[in-house]
């Protein structure tokens, strides 16, 4: 018997960011040009880490 475990995400596209957070692509940016956003680049990417968002939306401060 397989046992399936889905892992937590560890970061976010931009367009999973808006999806998870009902925000759009501009806003996510403007977010990140202020520094209120983490963003990391990896390669042709840009990923949101996935406690930089969930700090976002609970009103904590980066």
């Amino acid at each position: 018997m397989s046992e399936f475990y889905e892992l937590p995400k560890l970061a976010f596209s931009i367009r999973e960011a808006c999806a998870a957070s009902s925000l759009g692509k501009t806003t996510l940016y403007s977010l990140i040009s202020a520094g209120r956003l983490e963003a990391v680049r990896v390669g042709g990417r840009t990923l949101i880490p996935a406690d930089s968002l969930r700090l976002l939306i609970s009103g904590g401060e980066q």
